[in-house]
């Protein structure tokens, strides 16, 4: 699907998209909270911040909804995703309008975002299926041992601007069919794509027919309402993903009352690439993966590790391909680059830029691009490094690719494992022994490692997450739902002694 939206007013096309896809006009209208759009600067809403009463009626009535929920049959937990997908696919183009102008990313990644929604609705359609556990050995005659998996409760779902509506879509789906109810903190910076998805939820609730009155909530604030929810008692999981910051915060609050934690933290993801590598796969890949999104992906591609035989002929190829994208308003179909999320996302991009140079870097581009008065359109940056300094450790939340050349791998796999996050990595080659190596152990650190693909653009049938910083949390597929639901050990006896394990006696 293709979508060109006629460039203008930002508030007057949040106004007829909103209205298409149900959302209320008191639900965006005479708020306190304003929302700007990216794309232009403009303020396009006033939403209503929810107190910290409403999170927890927001949590008692999905508590109440669960008491309910956990007792449908899975497959018929399933058949509200189901609806739910149809509702999205009918959605899809107003939905993808949505998140362009409230996120600022291009069409194609908008509407892309909206057909990860769907897809993890089939994937979890399919899933209420297979919530299954295993029968396991006993030791003891006549008895039968086996693990059972049960609805776990309400789950907070904390999301970023980045992703405004998919990082919802991988919990809420998932949660849903595994008897859980949700209740969402959207980004303060991306509200409206929050309200429409719930309105569209609604729509799919009511061809539903029996489904209990609070299984999905939206709660809008900044960090008082994300406090109150991971706060709440009846909260038993929080999946929350932004910053390492947030994390810190996060964790501890969940743990200080034995509640879960599912974080999805920073990335600082490399791509190494290795002699044997096809260059012009490796440019394409690296492109898309250092530029996409304006670089404001969780696996945007920060660092790129350059085989020394290669560097010269491989990087005027990439400064031509950064020099060459376009970048503007992402509503027009050309444009490649759209706008960074606000001013603060500017001005920590031009500190890291100021730092690389400081640690002798060689930067090109980096500048300012002049679309629209009040939004902040920058050229992305490349940066040759002669070495892994400090800001190349860090994360900045912007189109920065530090490159550093390189002459041995396991140096190069050592330098991409050195530093905080783990989020995502992969690596450019037609060696098959190189190819292993770094998958291997011995390998990236990373909870994704690519062979011959960018960093970015997970799939949903593939568990989402990383390790160190970045949280260790999993989302989306493989055996992901399990963080969902409480698991039970169940040993049944069927016959008419009392055996008892290791060998125990105690007769009475």
């Amino acid at each position: 699907m293709t979508l060109h939206m006629k460039v203008g007013s930002a508030a007057a096309d949040a106004a007829a998209v909103l209205g298409r896809l149900g959302v209320a006009e008191t639900l965006w209208t005479g708020g306190c909270r304003p929302v700007r759009s990216p794309v232009t600067g403009e303020i396009i809403a006033h939403v209503h911040d929810t107190p910290a009463i409403g999170v927890a009626q927001a949590v008692d009535r999905a508590h109440a909804a669960f008491l309910n929920w956990r007792s449908v049959p899975a497959p018929r937990r399933g058949e509200l995703v189901r609806l739910f997908g149809e509702e999205l696919r009918a959605a899809k183009a107003d939905l993808g309008a949505l998140v362009t102008l409230e996120a600022g990313k291009v069409t194609s990644e908008s509407l892309g975002e909206v057909q990860e929604m769907i897809d993890i609705c089939d994937y979890a359609v399919g899933l209420s299926r297979q919530l299954f556990g295993l029968t396991i050995a006993t030791e003891r005659p006549d008895h039968r041992m086996m693990e059972t998996w049960h609805p776990l409760g309400v789950v907070g779902i904390i999301s970023a601007f980045n992703f405004p509506v998919a990082v919802w879509s991988w919990n809420a789906a998932l949660a849903l069919v595994c008897g859980d109810t949700c209740v969402w903190k959207p980004s303060e910076k991306t509200p409206l794509t929050a309200l429409a998805v719930q309105a569209l939820f609604e729509r799919a609730v009511a061809r539903f027919g029996d489904a209990p009155a609070g299984l999905s909530t939206v709660v809008i604030g900044g960090r008082d309402v994300g406090e109150a929810l991971v706060d709440h008692p009846k909260v038993p999981l929080v999946s929350a993903t932004g910053s390492t910051a947030m994390g810190r915060a996060v964790g501890p609050r969940l743990a200080g009352r034995f509640a879960r934690a599912l974080l999805e933290l920073g990335g600082n993801n490399a791509a190494i690439v290795a002699p044997s590598a096809d260059l012009d796969l490796a440019l394409r890949g690296v492109a898309f993966a250092a530029m996409g999104t304006a670089g404001q992906r969780c696996t945007t591609l920060r660092r790129l590790f350059v085989h020394e035989s290669l560097y010269d002929a491989f990087l005027p190829r990439l400064k031509a391909a950064y020099a060459s994208v376009k970048v503007g308003d992402p509503r027009e179909a050309r444009t490649l680059v759209g706008p960074l999320i606000d001013r603060a996302g500017f001005d920590l991009m031009q500190q890291a830029l100021s730092d690389a140079r400081a640690a002798g870097g060689t930067i090109t581009g980096g500048e300012r691009v002049e679309v629209a008065e009040g939004a902040d359109y920058v050229r992305p940056a490349l940066v040759e490094m002669p070495a892994q300094a400090e800001v190349v450790r860090r994360e900045t939340f912007a189109p920065i690719l530090y490159v550093i050349s390189y002459r041995d791998l396991e140096a190069a796999i050592a330098l991409q494992n050195d530093v905080p996050q783990g989020l995502s990595s992969s690596i450019f080659t037609n060696d098959m022994r190189e190819a292993e190596l770094f998958i291997s152990a011995r390998g990236s650190d990373c909870g994704i490692a690519n062979v011959n693909i960018g960093p970015s653009g997970a799939e949903i049938g593939g568990a989402f997450g990383g390790e160190k910083e970045t949280g260790g949390g999993r989302e989306a597929g493989s055996d992901s739902w399990r963080a969902y639901m409480r698991r039970a050990t169940n040993t049944l006896n069927y016959g008419a002694t009392l055996p008892l394990a290791q060998g125990v006696t105690f007769d009475v």
